[in-house]
Order: C-alpha cells, then sequence, then structure tokens
C-alpha cells in the first residue's frame, strides 16, 4: 500500500497556484498515472497548455472556468472534467473562495519535467 499526504508531496507555486505532486514517476517508475493536487487563489489560472496523455480534472471545492481547445465551461464542485490526448487546455479561478482539483492523467508524464523544464514553467505565467 502507498499513501501520499499533500503536506509531503514535492509541489511547485505559480502565480496564485500550488501544485501538489501526489503520484507520478518519482513514486514509482512504472506507474502509469500521474496525479496532482492542484489549489488556486481567487483570481488565479492555470496557463492553457497541452500533453499527450488523456487527463481528467476532478473539482474538490469552489468554481472556475474551464477552458479545453477554445471551448470554455463553468465548472463547480463536484465536476469531473475529461480532456482528450494534446487538447489545449487550462482552468481560471473565478470565484471567491479557493479552487481546488485532483488531475489524473495516464499514461504518466513527468511532472518534474513538465513543471521545471516544460510550458508549466513559472517564467511562463
Amino acid at each position: 500500500m502507498y499513501t501520499q499526504n499533500k503536506a509531503n508531496a514535492a509541489q511547485r507555486e505559480r502565480k496564485g497556484l500550488t501544485s501538489y505532486f501526489m503520484w507520478n514517476r518519482q513514486q514509482n517508475e512504472h506507474t502509469k498515472l500521474a496525479i496532482t493536487w492542484v489549489e488556486v487563489v481567487p483570481g488565479s489560472r492555470q496557463r492553457p497548455h497541452h500533453h499527450e496523455p488523456e487527463q481528467v480534472y476532478v473539482i474538490v471545492q469552489g468554481q472556475g472556468i474551464m477552458e479545453i481547445d477554445g471551448e470554455k465551461q463553468s465548472v463547480t464542485t463536484g465536476d469531473l472534467i475529461y480532456i482528450p490526448s494534446n487538447a489545449t487546455h487550462g482552468i481560471t479561478n473565478h470565484g471567491d473562495e479557493l479552487l481546488v482539483y485532483v488531475s489524473a492523467a495516464t499514461p504518466a508524464f513527468d511532472l518534474v519535467d513538465a513543471y521545471d523544464r516544460g510550458q508549466l514553467q513559472t517564467q511562463n505565467y
């Protein structure tokens, strides 16, 4: 059994977003999943980006605007959003409270590479 609490997870902070690396290749090089817990403060957004793995976001708290390939939709607590492979996507917190979502992608991509060298680098925000 493997357990991970966000308090002990590797994290990356970018202008109002904090991403906690809950499960990825750093925990298990053979995994087929990459899972992050993401917190977005009011008025902040995730930069639009794309990657080959398909992905889902599950909104745990708050509300926002999800954009996938130019289509925008309001999302709120309890919603699951499916993101197809290579679709450009991002989310904005337009509410008054913290937006929290869990992201799961398969096959697993290297979260450290995506956040430290890829499209999600701090300087791109």
